[in-house]
């Protein structure tokens, strides 16, 4: 591999990393935050507004680098998040915190799709399972690193430091990128599909936020009836403008159905994997009493299984094509998610540690594998417009999952009060209940292993989808 090809990948790993560490960093902070700008009822805006803005902007910005070039769009978007990152350190208060994080995620829309896109463009068949692999192996370091960073960010300096700091780190990828990524696009004069971007961001707001908000999905009917209905027609909407527009956000001629089977897959197993990702260190400090660094040093092997099967899927999808890879990867995720309902209360940390090693297998086998069918699938350029697709179908898999998965969770926890005639207790707020720790232990353990069932029959669907999806050819 060339210098340039590995200055490439240092400048994707870096912006990737801006992106990734964003999450765990702020989570760390959000207790000293509230503490200094107060309005605590209203801090999931701070996590929400950021997920919801990076969703509505990942199919704008796949689009706008299929028009413009993926190193423009994507310096772009980085300096949008550092703009907003830098705006987040000045907040006076909580209300300027959430404007400001609502900027931060427009532009960490660019870096969750882009990157990839240019993988597709710049690596060869061999090569992108491996660069992917890196990636991937960002988000594992991210989890572990940022509680550490923020903790030690905050113990020295200030909690505004933790947005500050992206800045350096932006500023060197962006340097890389525009140094290092070649690209010749002819002036021409583009038509931007206004009417279908605006249609589209409003379907995605109003759908969004039925599952961002948690006590809209548990009480609101209403409120999630109307929702759901606006989104249909909005959708409606944007079809039949998307049909007429010359320059479409969405092709839709990048859909056929490989690529809808590709999606849902990505779906479910981004469903599955927000899962895993919330739920497992619930497991491991609430029913195994480890503390928090801990129970992310546990899920660290996920992510080297997620290296080494992105490296060894490459070569599979080479040699036996890339249906029969997803299919074993989809095979490996059905296994780990077996095997969870097995953990109990009294299960060994080496036992833990198996099982998030083989789930890691899985994840990185199938998510790789996902990612080269959807840009194989398509010209060069669609590849931009075609990955944002897949890119936005992974955030709504994280988002409706992690939303109906709480809902899930704490409703079995009820349930197992009341099958031992306990009324009245409030899963938000279980540890001020007045039962005993052990009762809480297996409250917490008997809703875990509901989701975890589930968990095997959505990994089950997504075998089966594999298999009955058509044989891929590739486009090298």
């Amino acid at each position: 591999m060339s210098s340039v090809k590995k200055n490439i990948i240092i400048a994707l790993m870096v912006a990737m990393f801006l992106g990734a560490i964003e999450g765990t960093v702020v989570t760390t902070a959000i207790p000293t935050i509230v503490m200094d700008l107060q309005g605590f009822e209203i801090i999931s805006l701070v996590f929400s507004i950021y997920l919801l803005t990076s969703a509505i902007s990942t199919p704008i910005y796949g689009k706008l680098s299929d028009l413009y070039g993926r190193k423009n769009i994507l310096s772009i978007g980085i300096i949008i998040f550092l703009i907003g990152s830098f705006l987040c350190g000045l907040s006076k208060n909580i209300y300027m915190l959430i404007f400001f994080r609502a900027i931060q995620g427009l532009g960490a829309g660019a870096i969750f799709t882009v990157t990839y896109t240019i993988v597709g463009d710049i690596f060869t068949l061999d090569e992108r399972p491996k660069v992917q692999g890196y990636l991937g192996m960002v988000w594992g370091v991210a989890s572990i690193a940022g509680p550490f960073v923020g903790g030690l960010l905050i113990d020295l300096m200030s909690w505004h430091w933790i947005f500050f700091i992206n800045i350096p780190f932006g500023i060197l990828s962006v340097i890389l990128i525009q140094k290092n990524i070649k690209e010749t696009f002819e002036k021409t004069t583009h038509k931007i599909d206004f009417a279908g971007i605006t249609t589209l961001s409003l379907a995605m707001i109003i759908f969004l936020n039925i599952f961002l908000s948690s006590e809209n999905i548990n009480s609101n009917k209403i409120f999630i009836l109307t929702s759901v209905t606006l989104t249909i027609l909005l959708l409606i909407a944007f079809y039949k403008i998307e049909k007429k527009a010359v320059e479409p956000v969405i092709p839709f001629d990048i859909f056929n159905k490989s690529s809808a089977i590709v999606n849902i897959i990505s779906f479910l197993a981004s469903a599955i994997l927000i899962t895993a990702d919330v739920y497992l260190p619930i497991y491991l400090q609430n029913i195994l009493g480890f503390s928090a660094k801990m129970s992310g040093l546990t899920l660290a092997p996920m992510s080297v299984t997620w290296f080494i099967a992105s490296i060894i899927i490459g070569k599979s999808i080479v040699k036996f094509g890339a249906k029969v890879a997803l299919i074993i990867s989809n095979v490996i995720l059905l296994i780990s998610t077996i095997l969870l309902p097995t953990l109990g209360i009294n299960t060994s940390l080496l036992l833990v540690l198996i099982y998030v090693s083989i789930m890691g297998f899985g994840f990185g086998g199938a998510f790789t594998t996902l990612t080269i069918i959807v840009q194989e699938s398509v010209e060069y350029n669609k590849r931009g417009a075609a990955t944002a697709a897949n890119s936005l179908l992974r955030t709504l898999g994280q988002t409706i999952g992690v939303s109906i998965f709480g809902s899930i969770f704490n409703l079995y926890i009820i349930k197992y009060f009341i099958n031992i005639g306990i009324n009245g207790v409030d899963p938000s707020n279980i540890y001020n209940s007045l039962v005993t720790s052990e009762q809480i232990k297996l409250s917490i353990n008997s809703s875990l292993h509901v989701l975890f069932i589930i968990l095997v029959i959505l990994s089950s669907v997504s075998l089966i989808l594999s298999i009955i999806m058509p044989k891929i050819k590739g486009r090298e």
